[in-house]
């Protein structure tokens, strides 16, 4: 059994939560240039040099690459043969949530209840997804989320009749439905399956997937193209100022379900999608 101090976790938390909000990653950036050289709308091309130049400038002066420093959401893989010393997990985390947002100056936008609005100061508590998995190591991964693209995620409780072209069909209606609020060019996570609760994680959870990367099933990776495909052919653009740049990918995670349902959840990710990763 490895022993683990939680105070461990609360400083690899503070770090990946200001970096999280400066460092765009090199997925991201590269699909940036990839999408930058097919676009044929003049303006589309000028606003994707704008988001290259806006993540060079956060890299360089260490600021947030878009003022929302969103909500912060830390996935969170603990060994089954690690020992936690110190506090619980979940106060370790958001402590790191705390100093990270507080030390990094960034922005706090977590309200303590969601009617009275009124907002916690620090940007706790997180959103905390723990899975138990062999091994005595701890993966901590920290996706900061927006509110304008989260905005505009759905979720729907298809029929089992209604099949792939159910889902796919829906996930073009969200989209469109979507327009230019999330601040396109965006990422498109797809959770198929589980519950209805199960499906929006699965969601989630797809956006930490590295972009270029495809569905190791044949036949969700070819859905994946397709969606691609059909998604940029809407013409909404990037910042929806018209183009062929609406959307940088599509990520599809699937999970078992009940023989009477079909969930779909779409959850848009901004341009501005960031997460960074950590084993203890």
């Amino acid at each position: 059994m490895r022993e683990i101090p939680t105070e461990k976790i609360t400083d690899e938390v503070m770090r990946l939560c200001i970096e999280a909000n400066t460092l765009l990653g090199q997925d991201v950036l590269q699909a940036f240039h990839t999408f930058r050289d097919k676009e044929e709308s003049p303006l589309g091309q000028e606003i994707l040099d704008q988001l290259i130049e806006n993540a060079r400038i956060a890299a360089d002066e260490e600021v947030p690459i878009c003022q929302d420093t969103g909500f912060a959401v830390i996935f969170i893989e603990l060994g089954q043969e690690v020992r936690l010393i110190g506090e619980g997990l979940e106060a370790a985390v958001n402590e790191g949530v705390r100093r990270g947002y507080t030390e990094g100056y960034l922005r706090k936008s977590i309200v303590r209840d969601p009617l009275n609005r009124v907002n916690t100061g620090d940007n706790t508590p997180a959103i905390l997804y723990t899975n138990i998995v062999p091994g005595d190591r701890i993966k901590i991964t920290i996706a900061p989320k927006g509110g304008g693209s989260e905005n505009m995620s759905r979720i729907k409780m298809l029929k089992p009749a209604d099949g792939a072209e159910g889902v796919k069909d829906f996930v073009i209606e969200t989209v469109q439905l979507a327009g230019s609020n999330p601040c396109p060019p965006i990422i498109l996570g797809v959770g198929i399956g589980g519950t209805f609760d199960k499906c929006a994680q699965l969601a989630k959870k797809a956006l930490l997937r590295e972009l270029g990367t495809s569905h190791p099933d044949p036949f969700y990776a070819d859905m994946e193209k397709e969606l691609l495909e059909k998604v940029n052919a809407l013409g909404i653009g990037p910042q929806g100022l018209g183009g062929r740049t609406t959307a940088l990918g599509v990520l599809i995670e699937t999970y078992p379900c009940h023989i009477a349902s079909l969930p779909a959840a779409v959850n848009i990710q901004c341009h501005v999608a960031r997460h960074k990763s950590v084993v203890i």
